[in-house]
């Protein structure tokens, strides 16, 4: 999904707010990191870079881009940047590399370091609980965040440079001409020629096309999403908690944002058709109520609460064999959308992000080509495994109760330790330059 910028909503600032000095700190931070000597490039090996999408993975790819003094151009589609109201979950594997660029004042000051992730019955019974805060700090080097989209969406655009970014800009194709260059045709006509291209462009990428010609699949799944005041709820609301409600057909989860003034839900419900993938269609509260205001605790708190929400319909695609060619790439949600069920989508496009970063800088490679052959090596196992595993969850969820869902509990409650998520917190992305194969 394409990311867009949003106006500030209540009790929010808008990025570019803050003061100057601390954008200018940022990028200052930033122009130190290195993911390798590119002395040692020659000036024809280093292309410039067109990256297409300005989301989560294309601007953290052009935030790490710009630390290497690698040119690049982003084109968005959308002629201004919004995000809509929804919260992110920053697992350890994409806060560290996202540390390394500079983004730790922001996600400080804007994020909510997450203590623990609790899940239970739709009644209330307790299943399991992963302990997060300082021990998954020392465990795996950063913390877990909860961050609103919009917000992470405006640290990272901090680290572009503006006059790279296009809006506006949608392309009807990107086709590769040879060995040196891609053509890239935009839908008002405009056709351009590039050295090497990254899809960004979420779900419904076009870059992807190049690869394969596929559509979204639907998930018969659908989930209500929003932001709720945290002075409109309990003040066990401020508490700072990922929270899961498992039940028939169902599950609701609920975590606090933007500095703990709000608290961030989703609510999956069966959906029978699909209106379409987006993330910005209105829902109704009413319905969200009728399904979840029967539910303990929180949730029927929360789902009280709820003035607007807006509803997703779930889809992904099959994991993609092949993503790279000599001169096209893909990343995010173009390579390898999943289901929301493993809090993963986001940390692995950032993850992408930077490992086709330190690919590209890897000078050892002899060609682009031979770059991202590396890049695409080292990402679609670990990607197509997280789809996977991302769509098994969507089965297990949503148990009705019964011996099923007793199982499912004991297991949820045997590997609840912080240590069983070592398979996805403690992976090491573009911290150094790549070696290439022998």
């Amino acid at each position: 999904m394409l990311g867009m910028r949003r106006t500030a909503g209540p009790g929010e600032t808008a990025a570019g707010d803050a003061d100057g000095a601390d954008t200018a700190a940022t990028r200052k931070a930033v122009s130190k990191v290195r993911f390798g000597d590119l002395d040692e490039w020659g000036a024809e090996e280093r292309p410039h870079v067109s990256v297409v999408g300005a989301g989560i993975g294309g601007l953290a790819l052009a935030g790490a881009l710009s630390s290497m003094g690698i040119p690049y151009t982003v084109y968005e589609q959308a002629r201004r940047l919004a995000e809509v109201g929804a919260g992110v979950q920053l697992s350890p594997n994409a806060v560290r590399p996202l540390l390394r660029l500079g983004l730790g004042p922001a996600l400080r000051e804007r994020a909510v370091a997450i203590e623990a992730m609790e899940v239970r019955g739709w009644s209330g019974r307790p299943i399991a609980r992963t302990p997060l805060g300082a021990e998954c700090e020392r465990m795996f080097g950063a913390p877990y965040y909860a961050v609103h989209r919009a917000h992470l969406h405006d640290a990272l655009l901090s680290l572009v440079d503006p006059d790279a970014l296009r809006l506006g800009e949608r392309l009807s194709e990107a086709r590769e001409t040879g060995p040196e260059g891609v053509r890239l045709s935009f839908e008002d006509g405009t056709v351009r020629g590039a050295e090497l291209v990254v899809g960004a462009d979420g779900i419904h990428s076009t870059v992807r096309e190049a690869f394969r010609r596929d559509e979204p699949e639907f998930a018969g799944l659908g989930i209500y999403r929003g932001l709720v005041p945290v002075d409109a709820l309990p003040d066990t609301a401020r508490e700072p908690l990922v929270r899961l409600w498992l039940g028939p057909g169902g599950h609701f989860v609920c975590y606090p944002v933007a500095a703990g003034e709000y608290l961030s839900f989703a609510a999956t419900v069966p959906m029978a058709a699909s209106p379409g993938e987006s993330w910005s269609a209105p829902g109704d509260p009413e319905a969200l109520r009728g399904v979840f205001g029967g539910w303990t605790g929180l949730v029927a708190d929360v789902v009280a609460a709820v003035e607007s929400t807006h509803q997703w319909a779930l889809h992904d695609r099959p994991p993609l064999d092949v993503w790279s060619s000599r001169r096209l790439t893909l990343l995010g949600d173009a390579a390898h959308p999943m289901l929301p069920f493993m809090a993963q989508g986001a940390n692995q496009a950032v993850e992408d992000a930077m490992d086709l970063a330190a690919c590209l800088a890897d000078p050892a490679a002899a060609t682009t080509a031979a770059r991202l052959d590396r890049y695409q090596g080292l990402r679609i196992p670990r990607t197509a495994e997280i789809q996977r595993g991302s769509r098994g969850n969507a089965g297990i969820l949503h148990l009705p109760d019964g011996p099923a869902q007793r199982r499912r509990d004991a297991r949820m409650a045997v590997h609840a330790a912080l240590r069983d998520r070592a398979m996805l917190y403690a992976h090491e992305t573009g911290r150094s330059v790549v070696p290439s194969p022998a």
